[in-house]
């Protein structure tokens, strides 16, 4: 007979088993946030238009023993986006999170701003959040209604541009605050199903920033630490799409090498009540008073 004492070691890998689609994974946040989810457990579908990118981030995962494959459906698509709720769920059985990461950047001032410039923008960043999403909520809804226990997470990608403005970003900017309320949508509708709905805006060197921040964001030369790897974000991913958050739903985080905050957002001031219809003559003294109690908007990135 053994005389061994039972393990007392306990599983520590937050994501077990979860079930994860990941947007633009194939680099950049979206790499990152895959990597560190297969690490603590979770089972990993990369989605990247790029089928070669997105091979190379299954492979660093395989690699480290994690569990990952290929998407390569287009989130622009409603019907293709489809593919990735159904690989997930053939592939691994089910689904409980989708990050919503891929993105890309049209920047131009407003004045020279073109029709295809914002389209693209809005597809790939508003339509893109849409899509994949839609499918995943069907499914969990579906789930809910046949009575089993729904833990899903929708995570999704604003930016400070979303939330301050951005010069020569106003496509981006637009859609990012589209996000950004779309998030509290979400999370508002959503919670009786067991879903929970959360956002990001992460200040990262990815393949849209790094050229035009190049200088700020480049990598410390003294080996120090590194206050835009994208890894830095990637932690508050994981936590996120595990069962530890699901009392959170409804907030944007801002991520910013290794601090992390809650972005305040637009709230109703006491303003002023006349109690009855404004002349317009009157409104120049209501705007004096208004303007003299407001608390000023961050400043818009590039001002």
């Amino acid at each position: 007979m053994s005389t061994s004492e039972p393990s007392t070691e306990q599983n520590t890998e937050l994501c077990k088993n979860r079930v994860v689609i990941i947007t633009g994974a194939g680099g950049g946040l979206g790499a990152a946030y895959a990597k560190a989810l297969a690490a603590e457990g979770a089972k990993v579908i990369v989605n990247d238009i790029n089928e070669a990118a997105a091979q190379a981030t299954v492979d660093s995962i395989v690699a480290q023993g994690g569990s990952a494959v290929v998407n390569t459906s287009d989130i622009t698509d409603y019907e293709d986006s489809r593919h990735a709720v159904q690989q997930a769920v053939e592939t691994y059985g089910t689904l409980h999170a989708v990050v919503n990461n891929a993105g890309i950047c049209r920047d131009r001032m407003f004045a020279s701003l073109t029709e295809a410039d914002w389209d693209a923008v809005m597809a790939v960043h508003l339509k893109g959040h849409f899509c994949i999403s839609s499918h995943a909520v069907h499914y969990w809804r579906d789930q809910s209604k046949q009575g089993v226990a729904v833990d899903a997470r929708i995570i999704n990608t604003s930016s400070g541009a979303g939330l301050n403005g951005s010069i020569g970003q106003s496509n981006y900017a637009a859609a990012k605050g589209g996000i950004a309320s779309l998030t509290l949508n979400q999370a508002a509708e959503l919670r009786r199903y067991g879903i929970t709905a959360n956002a990001l805006a992460p200040a990262a060197r990815t393949g849209m920033t790094e050229d035009v921040f190049a200088d700020m964001m480049k990598k410390p030369e003294d080996g120090g630490f590194d206050f835009y790897d994208p890894a830095n974000v990637a932690p508050l991913v994981v936590w996120l799409c595990s069962e530890e958050s699901r009392s959170v739903s409804g907030r944007v985080f801002e991520v910013a090498g290794g601090k992390i905050s809650i972005a305040d957002g637009w709230r109703t001031t006491e303003g002023v009540d006349k109690g009855a219809r404004w002349k317009p003559a009157e409104l120049s003294a209501a705007m004096d008073e208004l303007l003299t109690k407001e608390t000023p908007a961050q400043a818009v990135y590039g001002a």
